[in-house]
Parts: structure tokens; C-alpha cells; sequence
């Protein structure tokens, strides 16, 4: 490795790193504790943890996600908040809104749910265009504007929204613009048999009362540390030349990959996916305890960055071909730095 790799590498002091890793396991011990297995779901959390990003999960109810997020933003000592989205849930539902006082002859502002550390939108595409376009606003922008004021969300900020694939009935789909705005996109699977056995075990025992809540073993202040620490992970220019390539060729599948699978892409992926690899990456080689980003975790994220960056047009479905799939002939058209 050269010597301004090394230098880089450890920019990272042995203290920061040390303190990191400490903060990491203890966050991820006591997930555990509250959830059981859905350990591509924690690994997913704790990325948009470390990078302040947006997660959209998608999955049949009943699969943790309300327990994953809670127990996250509960360990860390953060706000938690859960909007349950429906059509007739307003913008001001979710920003808040100007409230006259009688006392005081005044119009006051009370914030909405969304001014908190970790906000959980349950369906969100149950939510109207309208409601979805004021999340828009504090997603990227980081703010709320109320009666002519802006109001800075508290930081971190992180939106894990779930939406139900099997029920249709009454939903929006959520307009691209949105989409792009999540860092990262989980399908989150059922249990292991296994698994499920011990969901019942632990639900004996009481460790899943749901009127028990989680002790913080971080802060706020932690969190930041964190996100601080993963923005000096070392990225080769090696390793950011091959996410532009693999975003290039999303948008030029037929040059790549062949016309028989490009003609199934309608849209490549936008530079919000090269600028969401390199924070993903970068998180996802702080918690492998590294101070430096390898092709591995580039590889590791491809499904959970691209699959709602890279959009399929109806031949896809009519021929059952998934991003996932579309995705990996991707990938191996590029070579590996």
C-alpha cells in the first residue's frame, strides 16, 4: 500500500477508532437484546445511523420494523417518533402548524412529529402527494417551514419509512424525486424457524413486553461522534472511479450489459447512488471495525442502494425480471479495482 494510503488510513486516530468500536458494539448488543435475528436490517440501521441517511424498508407487517427502529433510537437516548400514515393525514399533520392562543391574542407554533432524532413513517405511501411533499422538505433539506418560519430538525435526523408490497389498495406510489432521497432500501424478509422460536422464547420471558423500554448505552453526542469518524474513512480513488463507473453503466446498460437486459431499464441510477456508496461504504467499513473502504462493501450495499435508484420498465414484471437482478449483471460488467 502506498504511503499516502497509509497516512489516510489513519487519519483515524487508534483512540477514535478504539472509542467507535466501543460505541458500536454497545449499540448492537442491545439491539439484539430487543430484536431477534434481522441482521441485515441492523446492519442496514446502523449505516443510516452512522451517515444520518434516510432507509426505506419494505415487508408484510408484523416483521419488527417498529421494534428495530424504537429500540436504535432508544439506545442512543434519541427522540422517537412514529407517524402512522393514511390518506387524510396533512402536511401539518407531520411539520405542525400555527395554533391561536386565546390567552395571549396570539397564533403560537407547535411542532409536528417529524422535529425528532428518528422518525418512523409506517406506510408512508399511504400518505397523499401533498403530505409525501412536505416530508420531501425535512428528508433533504433538513428543515420544516411553518407559517413563513423555518425550523431546523433536530440532528441526527434519520426517516425509517415502511411500505406494505402485498396490500395496494388505497396507497401512492412514491414519486421518484422521493425515492432518490433515501440513502438506502430494504426488503425485509421473514424469520427463521429458528428465529421464531426464540421470538417466542424471549416473548415468555418478557423480554418483549412492549411497556419495556430500552436503556440508552450512547448519546446524542455519540452519534455525532460517529458520523464524524465515518466521514474520514479512507476511500481510494481506485474505489470511487469504480462506484462512477458502476452509476455510468445503469444509465448506458445497453453498452454493458447487453440490449436483451438493458432494454428492461427505463431510468439508471442518479449521482445521489455514487454519493450514497461512498457514505454507505464508508459507514459499512467502520462497523467491520476498518479505517478504510474495500470493493467488498461497495458489492455488499449494490441491492440496497441501487434497487430503488435503478428503475424497470413493465416488461420487467411481465418477465419476471427483478432490479436485483438487473443489478448484478451490473456489477459484473465492471471489473473490480
Amino acid at each position: 500500500m502506498p504511503n499516502t494510503v497509509i497516512e489516510h488510513v489513519q487519519k483515524i486516530s487508534d483512540a477514535d477508532a478504539a472509542r467507535a468500536g466501543s460505541i458500536i458494539a454497545g449499540i448492537i448488543s442491545t439491539y439484539s437484546e430487543r430484536v431477534v435475528g434481522q441482521e441485515r436490517l441492523r446492519e442496514n440501521l446502523m449505516i443510516a445511523l452512522l451517515t444520518s441517511g434516510h432507509i426505506l424498508l419494505e415487508s408484510a407487517p408484523g416483521l419488527a420494523k417498529t421494534t428495530a427502529a424504537q429500540t436504535l433510537a432508544e439506545s442512543v437516548g434519541g427522540v422517537f417518533k412514529r407517524i402512522q400514515c393514511t390518506p387524510d393525514l396533512l402536511p401539518s399533520d407531520i411539520t405542525g402548524t400555527r395554533i391561536f392562543d386565546a390567552r395571549t391574542g396570539a397564533f403560537e407554533i407547535e411542532l409536528g412529529p417529524v422535529h425528532a432524532n428518528f422518525v418512523l413513517l409506517d406506510e408512508i405511501n399511504r400518505s397523499s402527494a401533498k403530505t409525501q411533499s412536505a416530508m420531501l422538505e425535512a428528508m433533504q433539506e433538513r428543515q420544516t417551514t411553518i407559517g413563513g418560519r423555518v425550523f431546523p430538525l433536530p440532528q441526527p435526523f434519520v426517516v425509517m419509512a415502511t411500505q406494505n408490497p402485498i396490500e395496494q389498495e388505497g396507497t401512492y406510489q412514491l414519486p421518484e424525486a422521493q425515492l432518490d432521497r433515501f440513502l438506502l432500501k430494504d426488503v425485509v424478509d421473514y424469520p427463521t424457524p429458528a428465529e421464531e422460536y426464540e421470538i417466542l422464547a424471549r416473548l415468555d420471558r418478557g423480554l418483549l413486553d412492549t411497556s419495556r423500554h430500552t436503556l440508552p448505552v450512547a448519546s446524542i453526542d455519540d452519534v455525532l461522534f460517529l458520523q464524524n469518524v465515518t466521514r474520514q474513512v479512507y476511500l481510494d480513488d481506485s474505489i470511487r472511479r469504480y462506484i462512477v463507473t458502476i452509476s455510468h453503466v445503469t444509465r448506458k446498460p445497453n453498452e454493458y450489459i447487453g440490449a436483451e437486459l438493458g432494454r428492461y431499464i427505463e431510468y439508471g441510477a442518479s449521482p445521489r447512488a455514487s454519493i450514497a456508496f461512498v457514505q454507505a461504504a464508508r459507514a459499512l467499513a467502520l462497523l467491520s471495525g476498518r479505517r478504510h473502504v474495500i470493493p467488498e462493501d461497495v458489492k455488499h450495499l449494490r441491492h440496497a442502494i441501487l434497487r430503488h435508484r435503478v428503475l424497470l420498465g413493465y416488461e420487467a414484471d411481465a418477465d419476471a425480471i427483478s432490479p436485483e437482478m438487473i443489478i448484478d449483471s451490473v456489477f459484473d460488467s465492471v471489473k473490480t479495482p
